[in-house]
């Protein structure tokens, strides 16, 4: 202890403790700064792996049509082939694809909704009895997902634009259904139906049919903030995203009623119900009226007056 108090007398040993504890300092950031710059780096070579996955899926893909630098296309006389995606965004991409209207193999007045080409199929089923057939089924369809991930992100950084909605956005759980209704009812009904059933447009093209179970929440929010083919723009200055959550709870409930008995008649309510009745019900009983006070035929004149 005396050599030691002796020591911490003198006139360096100040300076002696302040090295050791800034040598310490330096350890000890040493061995903690490499994990971190280990994880940066892991991160920045995923992200670009996902790039290079999403631009080869778009040379494979799309770049025939929208040309390899996404800037479009036209034939010989200037008439646009595809149009650019520069600024289309995410949300477009992944509303296209994952619908199955992109790649289109036939284009014509509309691109209807197909079943997506396997790289993009989210939809495979998984209920196989087969546990090995149930998780390759699995690996397929994350595979896909992440594929439709990838060409949107490759996309995206193109040029931006909207981009993919979040889960929260797309809830309908957390969406006001009366606020919903009315919105459709103003902005939506002229074309899609009051219940979402769908409707012929001009030139060929047509409001696809909201009612089935296999249109997503999030392709009914990216449809209404990215307005493909026939349909609007509805931006966040035009419906605000409580709007669009509102719309896509009103379809879900709608869609999630069943109906009271028979033919459903689009689900609109006793106009069409008193349409047929009125066609088919009174319609039938003129004709009965009709028969019973015809004439008879003359074979049965004949043998009546014999």
């Amino acid at each position: 202890m005396k050599r030691i108090t002796a020591w911490r007398r003198r006139p360096w040993a100040g300076y002696a403790v302040v090295l050791a504890a800034l040598a310490a300092i330096a350890g000890l950031y040493a061995g903690f700064s490499p994990k971190t710059d280990r994880a940066e780096a892991a991160g920045t070579a995923d992200a670009q792996a996902d790039l290079a996955n999403g631009r080869q899926l778009f040379n494979q893909n799309c770049a025939s049509c929208h040309g390899l630098n996404a800037e479009g296309t036209k034939d010989a006389k200037g008439k646009p082939i595809a149009p650019s995606l520069l600024g289309v965004g995410a949300a477009s991409v992944d509303f296209q694809v994952s619908t199955g209207r992109m790649p289109a193999m036939n284009p014509g007045a509309q691109m209807p909704r197909k079943r997506p080409i396997p790289v993009f199929d989210t939809e495979i089923k998984t209920d196989y009895s087969e546990p090995e057939k149930r998780e390759a089924a699995e690996k397929q369809k994350a595979q896909a997902e992440k594929n439709i991930h990838d060409l949107s992100g490759y996309i995206a950084q193109l040029g931006g634009g909207p981009s993919i909605p979040t889960a929260d956005q797309v809830d309908p759980t957390k969406g006001d259904v009366a606020l919903g209704g009315k919105l459709f009812r103003t902005n939506c009904a002229q074309c899609h139906n009051f219940t979402g059933q769908g409707g012929a447009l001009t030139g060929g093209k047509y409001a696809p049919e909201l009612s089935k179970s296999d249109v997503t929440p999030t392709q009914m929010y990216e449809a209404m903030l990215t307005g493909p083919q026939a349909m609007p723009v509805f931006n966040d200055s035009t419906l605000t995203p409580k709007d669009k959550q509102a719309v896509i709870a009103y379809l879900v409930q709608t869609r999630e009623e069943p109906n009271a008995g028979g033919n459903g008649l689009g689900r609109i309510g006793p106009v069409s119900e008193g349409l047929v009745g009125w066609l088919v019900g009174v319609g039938l009983m003129v004709a009965a009226a009709m028969w019973i006070t015809a004439k008879k035929p003359k074979k049965l004149k004949k043998l009546k007056n014999s």
